[in-house]
């Protein structure tokens, strides 16, 4: 089974704050966390800078809880769009973004989140949790993703905050689970302190809630990760991958020529 992973962990300027997040992920049991880095569009234009590599920030990173393995760190970049003119900049050939592990992107309208599942190149698509959604979730353009492998994220936190986030976390996350059925569900923190962040477990059993059964809501903390992690690496190596299959043409046509014939041809 792959190892537990929380895919939304704040890079915030405090480093030490940083620090302390990641040692309390590995306490839980966590193997693999990605530092995110959010941009928004609407707040001012901003920049994407290169990301700084984790080893660089933190040169002796922490051990986790009952291995002997460091806690593998990876760089995330979420890009908020409110505008269709946003997209563009995924669409480019942008290298300070191909640098990035993984790749998401939060869609404001259910225009932006048709985009970002049927032409994006990107790893995740987040989903809202901290208020009703503006829009109905569609079959055609999840299906689609779900085919182009992009995960969906939910994020745990907003609903242990606060009351009415929690109705909102569990109303979205049931919408989705109706259409998606359970199917490329990734769910994480997004914690600002340690005292924020639960075991994989306990977020497994917080997927229950969310319309997810026992086998998918351990998924969405271990081998949907992993998956989500492989697609940024094939992301970042290539523009796919191409699968090759040898046409036997010849023995097909020999097997369906009858016995007669062959003789003929033969003599």
């Amino acid at each position: 089974m792959a190892g537990f992973a929380d895919l939304n962990v704040p890079q915030g300027a405090d480093r030490k704050a940083v620090q302390s997040l990641l040692e309390a992920a590995a306490h839980l049991g966590y193997s693999a966390v990605a530092l995110n880095h959010i941009i928004d569009f609407k707040e001012k234009k901003q920049e994407i800078a290169k990301p700084v590599s984790p080893s660089e920030l933190f040169p002796s990173l922490p051990i986790v809880q009952g291995t002997s393995k460091r806690l593998k760190v990876l760089t995330r970049l979420t890009l908020v769009v409110s505008d269709p003119s946003h997209c563009n900049l995924l669409r480019s050939t942008s290298t300070n973004i191909r640098l990035y592990d993984i790749i998401a992107v939060f869609p404001k309208t259910e225009k932006l989140f048709h985009i970002a599942c049927t032409t994006l190149d990107v790893d995740l698509v987040c989903i809202n949790v901290t208020e009703k959604l503006p829009f109905y979730f569609r079959r055609p353009p999840v299906n689609m993703a779900i085919d182009r492998g992009i995960y969906f994220e939910l994020l745990y936190t907003p609903a242990i905050k606060d009351s009415t986030m929690r109705r909102y976390t569990i109303s979205n996350a049931i919408s989705l689970m109706q259409i998606c059925k359970g199917k490329n569900i990734v769910i994480s923190s997004a914690a600002e302190r340690p005292l924020e962040l639960r075991g994989p477990y306990d977020v497994a059993n917080l997927g229950l809630l969310f319309g997810l059964s026992e086998g998918e809501a351990k998924a969405a903390v271990s081998t949907n990760c992993r998956a989500t992690m492989l697609h940024g690496e094939t992301r970042k190596s290539a523009c796919g991958i191409v699968y090759t299959v040898k046409k036997l043409h010849k023995i097909e046509e020999e097997e369906t020529v009858p016995a007669c014939k062959k003789a003929k041809t033969q003599a």
